[in-house]
C-alpha cells in the first residue's frame, strides 16, 4: 500500500511581515485621499421629531453637574 503525504492546508508566504510593511509604506503615498468636506452645521430650529426615552433625559440631566 502506498502513502500519500497530506496536502498543505496552508501555504507559506514568499514575503515576510517586515517586507509586507515596507511595502504598505512606499505604496501609501500613492494612495492620498481627498479631505473631505465638514459638514455644514445645522440650526436647532431644523431639528424636530427627536424623541428621548424619560430615563434617558434622566440621565442627561443629572451628568450637567459632572460637567461644571
Amino acid at each position: 500500500m502506498s502513502t500519500y503525504p497530506a496536502p498543505r492546508e496552508h501555504q507559506e508566504s514568499e514575503f515576510s511581515l517586515a517586507q509586507l510593511c515596507g511595502d504598505s509604506a512606499r505604496m501609501a503615498p500613492h494612495w492620498v485621499v481627498p479631505a473631505a468636506a465638514a459638514p455644514a452645521p445645522v440650526s436647532p430650529a431644523r431639528i424636530h421629531g427627536v424623541v428621548v426615552p424619560p430615563a434617558s433625559a434622566r440621565l442627561i440631566d443629572a451628568t450637567s453637574e459632572y460637567g461644571v
